[in-house]
């Protein structure tokens, strides 16, 4: 059963050539159409060259968010924009680097 209050809310901010994508709440499976959307809204914009996704507001992820994210390294990649992922608290910085993602993205 899901909440729909429950789900993630991704924000967009353009602050050319970056654009951020702000994370709230768990980065699930449920956050595949938000966050699938939020990422082509970056991808398409030509003045954009860096895309920055801030995980600060998120204190869980699982395999499928993993998997949104490196389909965004590849879309990213494939229209040349680089890609970051910023803010990971402990918690989401953990799974990152059990799933070796610290070898594969920039995580300052």
């Amino acid at each position: 059963m899901s909440e729909k209050n429950s789900m993630m809310k991704p924000i967009v901010k353009l602050r050319a050539p970056i654009g951020s994508i702000f994370l709230i709440g768990q980065f699930d499976f449920n956050a595949h159409k938000a966050f699938r959307l939020a990422c082509q809204e970056l991808l398409d914009n030509s003045a954009i060259t860096q895309i920055e996704v801030d995980f600060e507001q998120v204190p869980y992820l699982d395999s499928s968010a993993l998997g949104m994210l490196l389909l965004l390294k590849e879309r990213a990649s494939n229209v040349n924009k680089e890609l970051a992922l910023v803010n990971c608290k402990d918690t989401v910085r953990q799974v990152l680097e059990i799933a070796c993602f610290n070898k594969l993205f920039n995580i300052p």
